[in-house]
């Protein structure tokens, strides 16, 4: 797809550093509400166009600090591409130095060089983005309860037992107030499922899956948006870092094929949990990993068979609208 115009930006806190690719120019704005209406207007006067589908924008994701940004593109029909650091980094090759300016417009000469393939981003339904932000917002909750606990264990082994107890109070104290509050930011991701009867059918489908439990089945609704981002399991796998790769070159080298290092962490750590859940609870999936181990075969490429099992299951429940069936407990 081609645009007249392209205009890369690099948002930061508080500020949105843009650049024009067509005159070259450079701005900086305030990242709020009417920071983007003078960044529209600024692009517009500029650029010389009139019609808005013949612009481009495009940012990387940073979280919250470009939410609104493109929040605010949607609602005013402004196509926009929100860019994977990642992808923008490995492109940039070799470089030295780094400031906003610089990185907006590399940001604007990624997205012309790519322009023909780039499709604009379209946002995820609002009660997906809540989703996201309310289980985002729990994974920070639960790193900082780990932080208290593992605290309490540094301070056992350093303080003396007639001052340890000050520290164990205060300590216990902060991690029974966040287990009170993951509580009840689980409890508003339930209410949010609730509201789509969509959604909380593709919940009540994946918890079918034994391994599979509560939070996992939020994450891949969340990362799969609701099952539309990915056409196929194995594509998920490949995002997740699950996938394994062939290892080769020309006829002399045949590596092991193996999984790369690129992935979302976050569902990777939570798909390995889900797999050794499924080999203790699972009676098909303890014995399969008894089998392949007592064959000799490494138990670290068995638990991911287990991972890309648990994912295609997943998807395969959620496409034929059925929950899943143990099968093994029937056999004969």
């Amino acid at each position: 797809m081609k645009f007249k115009s392209i205009i890369g930006v690099d948002v930061s806190k508080s500020t949105l550093d843009a650049y024009l690719k067509i005159n070259q120019c450079h701005a900086v704005f305030e990242n709020n509400e009417k920071g983007y209406q003078e960044l529209v207007e600024w692009v517009m006067e500029n650029s010389g166009l009139i019609l808005a589908e013949e612009l481009l924008f495009g940012f990387e994701s940073t979280g919250i600090y470009s939410s609104e940004l493109a929040l605010f593109l949607e609602k005013h029909s402004l196509p926009f591409y929100i860019i994977s650091g990642l992808e923008l980094k490995r492109s940039l090759g070799i470089r030295r130095g780094k400031s906003d300016k610089a990185d907006s417009k590399d940001i604007a000469e990624y997205l012309y060089e790519k322009q023909e393939k780039i499709i604009p981003t379209v946002l995820p339904k609002k009660v997906i983005q809540d989703l996201k932000k309310l289980f985002n917002y729990r994974e920070r909750l639960v790193k900082d309860r780990a932080a208290y606990i593992t605290r309490i264990k540094e301070y056992e082994a350093v303080v003396s037992e007639n001052k340890l107890k000050v520290y164990q109070k205060s300590n216990t104290e902060v991690i029974a107030c966040l287990d009170k509050q993951i509580q009840t930011v689980e409890k508003e991701i339930d209410k949010l499922l609730r509201k789509d009867e969509l959604l909380m059918n593709q919940y009540k489908l994946i918890n079918s899956i034994k391994g599979i439990g509560p939070q996992t089945a939020v994450a891949l609704i969340v990362l799969t948006e609701g099952f539309t981002l990915f056409d196929s399991w194995r594509k998920f796998a490949s995002y997740a870092g699950t996938a394994p790769f062939p290892n080769q070159s020309g006829t002399s080298y045949r590596g092991r094929t193996k999984i790369s290092p690129l992935a979302n962490k976050r569902i990777k750590t939570l798909l390995t949990l889900c797999a050794g859940t499924a080999i203790q609870y699972s009676t098909e999936m303890k014995t399969y990993y008894k089998r392949r181990t007592g064959e000799g075969k490494s138990k670290m490429s068995t638990l991911n068979i287990i991972r890309n099992k648990l994912i295609a299951r997943a998807f395969a429940v959620v496409n034929r609208n059925s929950s899943y069936v143990d099968i093994l407990k029937y056999a004969a």
